[in-house]
């Protein structure tokens, strides 16, 4: 990925712990690392394919001038925020604040904190068995779209599944989405269940019947293997209703433990059914 560096932007804020800095203000020191694809404006040489670092230099200015911030980290996350949020063309970055006159009652050059952030891809799978299954379908998606840092990029049309696990429930409509999100995969968690809130779902009966499902599937090419949090997600090759979707979307993506397309594992699972 190319790199647009902005170094030792020099601003003034009021940003501290004590009352003293919120107050009286000080100095403060940017630097920014843009990652982005500059093929195209090496090659036509105009600015509208690449990224005006002028309007960078005064978004941070903005932020830095006119928010308060108790930690240099609080701003930094900002800063990062701010910048991949308002330019499409960002795919990451990587921000340094530094606080010359940190009140830390001995002599240094100053305080720095460095952050990375960036785009994530992620796949998720929604699934409703009770009332209006399409149109829990449809709120899920609704919420994601809202959320400021996220936005869905594919949508696989929604099928008609018999239930896994627990037989004795209603035929289930499923679906599988593409999204890209600035979340960890800890927060992409506490937000799909906040989306199942918003259905009403209840955990009564393990895979039983539910207004809302929404699992993360893939995020990234990472693999989580935490107690309330394992990604990829670990039913997937048994699933003809996560896989059929997911083929749908996304029929090349690799499973980052079992190096089979979302099509390779679907005919594997095929095969077993019909054997």
């Amino acid at each position: 990925m190319d790199k647009i560096r902005i170094e030792n932007l020099e601003l003034f804020g009021y940003h501290g712990v004590f009352e003293e800095e919120a107050v009286l203000g000080q100095k403060f020191i940017v630097s920014a690392v843009l990652y982005l694809d500059t093929r195209k404006a090496g090659k036509t040489d105009e600015l509208k394919e690449s990224l005006d670092y002028s309007d960078v230099c005064q978004k941070i200015k903005e932020i830095v001038e006119r928010e308060r911030c108790q930690l240099i980290e609080c701003l930094a996350e900002r800063i990062a925020e701010k910048l991949l949020l308002t330019f499409d063309v960002l795919k990451n970055v990587e921000i340094t604040v530094k606080k010359p006159w940190a009140p830390v009652l001995v002599h240094l050059e100053n305080v720095a904190v460095t952050i990375e952030r960036g785009w994530h891809r992620a796949y998720l799978s929604i699934g409703s068995n009770i009332g209006d299954r399409e149109g829990y379908l449809d709120l899920a998606i609704d919420y994601l779209n809202k959320e400021r840092d996220t936005k869905v990029t594919a949508v696989s049309d929604y099928i008609e599944t018999k239930p896994y696990g627990y037989v004795e429930q209603d035929d289930f409509l499923n679906g599988a989405l593409e999204i890209e999100t600035l979340k960890t995969p800890r927060e992409l968690l506490e937000t799909a269940m906040v989306i199942e809130g918003e259905a009403h779902r209840e955990r009564l009966v393990h895979w039983g019947p539910r207004t809302l499902d929404v699992d993360i599937l893939f995020y990234d090419d990472e693999i989580i293997m935490e107690e309330d949090l394992k990604i990829p997600h670990v039913e997937i090759p048994k699933r003809a209703f996560v896989l059929e979707p997911m083929v749908a979307i996304a029929p090349y993506y690799v499973h980052p433990v079992f190096h089979k397309s979302m099509g390779e594992l679907l005919e594997v699972l095929k095969n077993k059914i019909d054997e």
